[in-house]
């Protein structure tokens, strides 16, 4: 009989800070979040050096209560995954060193994941992935076209040029001067409004799959700046109806593109903007009609967290990926395939 993989991953790559414990990769023991929003919100972003500092108050805290809610003490652990990278350098060095630390106290193999393979596995928490799939990885700072022919295969297909998706909504919501985070609000706004400006589609040119929202970006800065130039009030559940309308059209045609192209078995999405309630609906809407199996993390698991960190990690460990006490945080990491 196989024995169960428990894996404690540690997310520390932004303004989250986050320990969770994951049993065999697919099933969340213990998550616990520790979320910095307030803290940043009166700046209108991540402050990297103010982010470092609460992660080094919060670290052991979240650490110790995913243990207690997992009713597990570090013997029974197999594994201790934790984000390298990408992310603020400060504030993944609070992650890696605590679970470096943690590892070496208590003979515990330790595993770098990178912070996109850990969204892309969020999925497995929910649903077994199925290969080929396609994932698009929608955040604040990736927009990303994957292919994967197998467990640790990452083609990029696609990806922004410019702008991602992430931050076009922060830059768009501080224009229409909403709080941070700007995406939660931007949605809200365009759920609100029976009519939308029409804003550019950005293509690019035939047949490619990246992604460009610098351009819809500055559309919608110039529309404001005429109407107040005019002496004219916009109406902000129009604009932001509009910009919605247009990042929600462009990335659903072209992962529907790259689906069919591809033929792959399943598609699946993660990130931050897999949380927006606009393109959920416009992408299960879109894959339900093409008969192709499409799946999408609930909302607590498209924010960073730790249980996806620990959900790729189980895979990585399974297959002997393991780091050692030299890593260190990796601020401009790859993605790469494991295999």
């Amino acid at each position: 009989m196989n024995k169960d993989i428990f894996v404690l991953g540690i997310e520390t790559s932004c303004d989250e800070t986050a320990a969770s414990v994951v049993k065999n990769g697919t099933e969340i023991i213990s998550n616990v979040v520790a979320s910095q929003i307030e803290s940043h919100k009166r700046f209108g972003g991540v402050v990297p050096e103010i982010a470092s500092r609460h992660h080094v108050e919060q670290i052991t805290i979240v650490i110790e209560e995913a243990l207690q809610q997992a009713n597990l003490v570090p013997t029974e652990l197999s594994a201790v995954a934790v984000t390298e990278g990408p992310g603020l350098v400060g504030a993944l060095l609070v992650g890696v060193n605590a679970a470096k630390a943690f590892a070496f106290a208590h003979s515990l193999p330790l595993v770098g994941v990178h912070h996109i393979a850990g969204h892309i596995y969020a999925n497995r928490l929910e649903q077994e992935m199925e290969f080929p799939l396609l994932s698009l990885v929608i955040s604040g700072g990736h927009t990303e076209l994957i292919l994967m022919k197998e467990h640790g295969d990452f083609t990029v297909i696609g990806e922004t040029r410019d702008d991602a998706a992430g931050e076009a909504y922060d830059k768009v919501a501080r224009t229409l001067n909403l709080p941070y985070p700007g995406g939660p609000h931007i949605d809200r706004l365009a759920h609100q409004s029976v009519e939308a400006v029409d804003f550019p589609r950005v293509w690019l040119e035939e047949g490619s799959y990246d992604f460009s929202f610098s351009g819809l970006k500055s559309s919608v800065l110039n529309y404001m700046h005429n109407m107040k130039q005019r002496g004219e009030t916009p109406v902000p559940e129009a604009v932001a109806a509009g910009f919605q309308n247009s990042v929600v059209e462009v990335v659903t045609a072209k992962t529907l593109r790259a689906a069919r192209e591809f033929g792959v078995q399943q598609v699946i999405a993660a990130g931050g903007v897999a949380a927006n309630k606009g393109l959920r609906k416009s992408l299960t809407e879109t894959f339900e009609k093409e008969s192709i199996p499409f799946f999408i993390p609930p909302l607590p698991l498209c924010t960073d967290n730790a249980a996806m960190i620990a959900a790729a990690g189980t895979v990585m460990y399974e297959k002997g990926l393991t780091g050692d006490m030299a890593m260190n945080g990796r601020p401009g990491m790859p993605l790469s395939s494991w295999i």
